[in-house]
């Protein structure tokens, strides 16, 4: 059985004002312009649609390609379904952009185990970069923790040389202490990410449910010495509320975690907010 270590430490009787402090030090957006533009890096450019084809496919490519005639870097990656793996490869050839793909019955996570890994097993033979998966909430929330663990360390070993980013639903799972307990098995199973949502789902990525997560990574960290990511993802359009994530990462595991293989964004709409707000 799972045992939990690490979210008893995190103090989630004072989040909300340790949250609220914490946003109430972030400098204005004008004084941020430079980090701002640097968000750009953290990207997961996302199309996860049911009216994805592969020419829409090849124009999200070239809008993650042309970042960098914009003044910008270019995004960690692209995210999309599993049929335009390829599609997506091809059109980013011989640039440092990764491909993403979902998999693992998303977003609702309610599959056989044997389908789920089969798809992940499809994803990584078409040549995907990172695999984000996501949980089962209801057999989570029915408290079956260990079923919730075995699952990922299932899908930990099908994905071994790739990112493996584990989405929670935050949004679904009812309370501080749950958000703290999925990231924790998520971590202990081999996540290279913890992800906050699928965006199918509202709400979707918060600041309390990120803070918590940030919480857990950082425990881990202090007793592990081993570092995971964190991804946000879901309804990020607005570069403010982008920032926030971005100052709680700094605040709360350090500038060391300012990178992508560390810190990613998932969104399909904040690079033009972006270019727009910074006068790009």
């Amino acid at each position: 059985m799972f045992s939990f270590s690490l979210f008893p430490k995190i103090a989630l009787s004072t989040l909300s004002e340790d949250l609220s402090r914490l946003i109430a030090t972030r400098p204005p957006i004008t004084s941020l312009l430079m980090e701002l533009k640097e968000l750009s890096s953290f990207l997961d450019l996302t199309s996860l649609e049911g009216t994805d084809h592969p020419e829409k496919i090849r124009q999200l490519c070239k809008k993650a390609l042309m970042f960098k005639e914009k003044g910008l870097s270019y995004p960690a990656a692209v995210c999309i379904y599993t049929p335009f793996i390829e599609t997506a490869r091809q059109a980013l050839k011989g640039t440092p952009i990764r491909v993403a793909t979902v998999a693992a019955a998303f977003p609702s996570g309610q599959q056989p185990l044997s389908l789920k890994l089969d798809e992940i097993r499809f994803a990584v033979q078409e040549g995907a970069d990172d695999i984000d998966v996501v949980i089962s909430r209801g057999t989570f929330l029915a408290k079956e923790y260990a079923t919730v663990f075995r699952e990922l360390e299932a899908m930990r070993e099908i994905t071994r040389g790739k990112i493996l980013k584990v989405i929670l639903e935050t949004g679904e799972l009812q309370s501080p202490e749950n958000i703290a307990k999925a990231s924790e098995i998520a971590i202990g199973a081999g996540a290279d990410f913890i992800k906050t949502s699928t965006g199918k789902i509202s709400p979707a990525a918060t600041e309390e449910a990120v803070f918590i997560m940030l919480q857990v990574i950082r425990e881990h960290y202090l007793k592990t010495g081993k570092k995971v990511g964190i991804k946000p993802a879901g309804g990020i359009s607005d570069p403010e509320k982008a920032l926030n994530y971005y100052w709680l990462v700094k605040e709360t595991l350090g500038e060391t975690w300012l990178n992508p293989e560390l810190f990613r964004l998932g969104t399909s709409r904040l690079a033009d907010r972006i270019m727009e707000t910074a006068g790009l």
